[in-house]
């Protein structure tokens, strides 16, 4: 991890593309600026884990429904037989 120190107004480069601002400091809250390209996502920490968290729920309610269907449809060649 890289730790660097900013004054107010002043940038963190990430590549080519992104640029970080510190906006202001108030107390133990810091706010800060990102500008990034409209194809690069960028989320609190917080919000990345849900998003992941429905993802990951989504993905197996999907398998769930491919099973469960699978297993209708090997019941139901079974019962024509």
């Amino acid at each position: 991890m890289l730790i660097l120190s900013r004054k107010i107004d002043e940038k963190i480069r990430i590549g080519d593309d992104i640029t970080i601002t510190l906006i202001d400091v108030h107390g133990d809250q810091v706010k800060i600026g990102v500008e990034a390209p409209k194809n690069v996502k960028v989320f609190r920490q917080e919000v990345f884990n849900a998003i992941q968290n429905e993802n990951k729920a989504a993905a197996e309610n999907e398998k769930d429904n491919i099973i469960g269907n699978d297993a209708v449809s090997a019941l139901s060649k079974l019962l024509k037989k």
